[in-house]
C-alpha cells in the first residue's frame, strides 16, 4: 500500500481555495490539453464521458458569455484568463459501444431515454470535479461557480440543444495573496456514517 502524499493532498484540498483573482497570464493550448488528458481518466459510470468542455479565452467569446453571468460573478469571470463551461451531451450514450463494449449500454439508454439526463448530469459533474483537480495539480487556480443562467449559455453557444450547460469555472494562475480563512465545513459526524 502506498502512503498518501501530503504535498499532493495540500495542493488539491488543504491549501486550495476558490480563486477569485488571477494573474493576467494567458493559459496556452498545451496546458488546456494537459488538463483534459488528465481529467478524462477519472472513473465514471459505464465509463461514459458525457461532459463537454467549452474553453473561453477570446474577448469575443467572453462578450457572448457576459449576459449569462450573475452580477456578482461577471467582473471576476470576464477578468479571468480562461473560463470553461462544463456541459453535458444529451447523446453521450452514442459513444458507449466503444467506451463500454462489454454491455449494450447504448441500447439501454435508447430503450430508456428517461435515464439519459440524470446519468449524463451525474457523470458530467464528476468529470467537472476531475477538471478542477487536474487544473490544481498542474498549478492553476480554479474558481468554480453556479451563478449563471444555463439557458443563456445554451442559446449563445449550444443552439442545437445537444450540449447543455452544467457548471462554469474560471481558470488561471492565482494572484499571490495570503491564504484566506476557509469557510466552515461540516464535521464527519454531521455528514457521514460508518455502518
Amino acid at each position: 500500500m502506498t502512503a498518501a502524499r501530503p504535498d499532493l493532498l495540500s495542493a488539491l484540498f488543504v491549501d486550495a481555495r476558490t480563486t477569485h483573482r488571477f494573474l493576467p497570464e494567458t493559459i496556452g493550448d498545451a496546458l488546456i490539453h494537459r488538463i483534459y488528458d488528465a481529467l478524462r481518466l477519472g472513473p465514471t459510470g459505464f465509463n461514459a464521458q458525457p461532459a463537454r468542455y467549452l474553453f473561453i479565452r477570446s474577448a469575443e467569446a467572453k462578450a457572448k458569455l457576459a449576459p449569462a453571468l450573475s452580477s456578482g460573478n461577471r467582473d471576476k469571470t470576464l477578468a479571468a484568463p480562461l473560463n470553461v463551461v462544463i456541459a453535458w451531451d444529451s447523446r453521450f450514450h452514442e459513444h458507449l459501444t466503444t467506451q463500454f463494449p462489454s454491455y449494450d449500454a447504448r441500447g439501454f439508454f435508447e430503450k430508456s431515454p428517461e435515464w439519459i439526463e440524470p446519468t449524463a448530469r451525474t457523470n458530467a459533474t464528476l468529470q467537472a470535479a476531475y477538471l478542477f483537480l487536474a487544473a490544481r495539480a498542474l498549478g492553476l487556480g480554479v474558481g468554480p461557480m453556479s451563478g449563471f443562467k444555463p439557458e443563456l449559455i445554451d442559446q449563445a453557444f449550444f443552439p442545437d440543444g445537444r450540449w447543455r450547460a452544467l457548471l462554469l469555472a474560471n481558470l488561471g494562475f492565482a494572484e499571490e495573496s495570503p491564504i484566506t480563512p476557509r469557510g466552515p465545513r461540516l464535521s464527519f459526524d454531521d455528514a457521514a456514517r460508518i455502518l
